[in-house]
This record gives structure tokens, C-alpha cells and sequence, in this order.
């Protein structure tokens, strides 16, 4: 029996540490739980200088500015939109980028994401446009939970394009396409470049030529991936500075992450297992606290 937990044990630090990763364990960074509202965060994003997120599939259309410092419901946004599946937010300056196209089970046809006007900390829903798109090398839209490659959570806005990446079951890698935000008819999504994560991505930020992923294995570890901007709209040229969370057993499902000049924030929804469960939480990580 002690044989076989040692050999577990080596199986999963080999795996865990196949390429170089540092402990960024953030469950000493945790600075609140998410009001019952949101347990189901889904992306998180900064905004003015204002922290949002919104929930996933069944929940009401509606963004969250919350406490940068609590977690804290500070004001609800209804969103004049159908929730199908948002799971990725991001902005241009001008307009919210609901991403409306999670897709487990890889039989969607109608991906989307809403463009979404704030003025004066007001969302304009009398000009909210819809940007559809597809992915050409998709062929199969049979219905298989968990089989697909072509699901996604995670997108930024950067040089004047929406850049997304998908969240891939079977490959275990992400690929970033591009997304033209003044298109609104139907459109391909252009694949720029793939990189093999060893988990599914579950967001991304950006912010000063670097992107942020998140996100996590079967084995509920999770993991931060943080890419430099080697070319305009272009990330997978370098190996990323690879960083350990920690297990989604005692940070929940690491949903959410923005950036800003202070540092990362990320996000979990509740989280639960045979094991026990985990309260849906908001963690800040001071930019000193990362490794150069």
C-alpha cells in the first residue's frame, strides 16, 4: 500500500513539474467570498478602474461591479441579453465584450458575444450589438460532453481585436483566435497560434503586453500561465512563467482573472466534490509577490 501511494505521488509531482513552475499558492492571498448572488462567477474584468464579473448558463443577464478589497456587491447591471452561456468578459474602453459561447458539449452553432455600451457607469442596452462567429475547422456539432476542442471561456481585447482562447478537453491546449468587434455578420474566427497548457483554460487577461491564463486539470490543480507580447496580437512565441495555485478543493473552480498595475485578481465559484466544498472566493495577488 505505502508502495503504491509513493508512486501515485511521484506520477503527479512528475506531471505536476514536467516543465518549470513556481508556488504561487493563493489561497494566502484570499480577501473575501463572493455574496450567494455569484457563486457561479464566470470572468472577471477591470473597467475604469472598476472590478466586474457575472455569472454562467442559468443565471439572470446581469454584470457585478464589485469591492476590489471585499468581494462585495457594490452595483447590478442588467444586461438587455439572452444568458445562454457567458463565460468571458473583457472591454475596449468604451464597450463591455460578453462572450456568450461556452460549448462543453461541442454542439453550439450560435457562438456570440455581445457588445455592450457604458456611459457614466450605465450600460446603453437600446445599442448593444451582436458579434457571431464560428470556428472553420470545426465539422462535428454532435453533442459529447466534455470531448471537445472547440469550447471556450477565455478572451482580451487588444489591437483593436478580440482575442480568444479556447478551453480544449481533449487536446489540453488552448488555441487564440481573432475576433473582428466591428463585424456583426456571421464570421470566421481566424486561428492565429496553439499552445499546449496541460489544463483547460478557464480566462485570460492582458494588460502592458503581457496575457494571463488560468485554469485547471482533471486532478483539480490550477494553474497561471503568464506570456509576454513578443509581436503585436501574438503570445505563444516564449514559454510562460508557470505558476501552481494550488487545488480547487481549497481555492474553488478558478473561473475569473484581471490585472492592473497593482497586481491579479482572480476568482473562484463554488466548488463541490465527495471530498467537501468550497465557498466561491476572490483573491488579489500584489504584482511584487510574482517572480521576474
Amino acid at each position: 500500500m505505502k508502495k503504491t501511494l509513493l508512486l501515485f505521488t511521484f506520477i503527479i509531482f512528475q506531471t505536476l513539474f514536467s516543465q518549470q513552475t513556481d508556488f504561487l499558492k493563493i489561497k494566502n492571498y484570499r480577501i473575501g467570498h463572493f455574496d450567494d448572488k455569484i457563486e457561479e462567477t464566470s470572468g472577471l474584468n477591470i473597467f475604469n478602474g472598476k472590478l466586474y464579473t457575472f455569472n454562467d448558463s442559468g443565471n439572470p443577464p446581469e454584470l457585478f461591479e464589485i469591492s476590489k478589497t471585499t468581494g462585495e456587491i457594490l452595483k447590478t447591471l442588467k444586461v438587455d441579453a439572452k444568458n445562454t452561456d457567458w463565460e468571458a468578459l473583457t472591454n475596449d474602453g468604451a464597450h463591455f465584450y460578453i462572450g456568450d459561447f461556452g460549448n462543453n458539449d461541442g454542439s453550439r452553432k450560435h457562438l456570440k458575444i455581445f457588445k455592450v455600451p457604458l456611459q457614466n457607469d450605465s450600460l446603453q442596452n437600446s445599442l448593444i450589438k451582436e458579434i457571431s462567429f464560428r470556428y472553420p475547422e470545426q465539422s462535428d456539432y454532435i453533442s459529447n460532453y466534455y470531448k471537445t476542442d472547440f469550447d471556450a471561456e477565455a478572451m482580451v481585447f487588444t489591437n483593436n481585436k478580440i482575442h480568444l482562447f479556447t478551453k480544449e478537453w481533449v487536446s489540453k491546449s488552448t488555441t487564440h483566435y481573432v475576433i473582428d468587434p466591428n463585424v456583426l455578420e456571421k464570421q470566421d474566427a481566424i486561428k492565429t497560434e496553439t499552445y499546449k497548457t496541460n489544463y483547460v483554460v478557464t480566462d485570460a487577461a492582458y494588460f502592458e503586453k503581457k496575457l494571463y491564463l488560468v485554469g485547471y486539470t482533471r486532478k483539480t490543480e490550477v494553474f497561471l500561465d503568464i506570456f509576454n507580447e513578443t509581436e503585436p496580437g501574438i503570445f505563444f512565441k516564449e514559454n510562460p512563467k508557470h505558476y501552481y495555485l494550488g487545488t480547487a478543493l481549497s481555492i474553488g473552480q478558478i473561473e475569473g482573472i484581471a490585472v492592473d498595475e497593482t497586481g491579479i485578481y482572480i476568482s473562484g465559484e463554488k466548488f463541490r466534490s465527495p471530498l467537501g466544498r468550497t465557498k466561491p472566493y476572490l483573491y488579489f495577488i500584489p504584482k511584487e509577490k510574482l517572480k521576474d
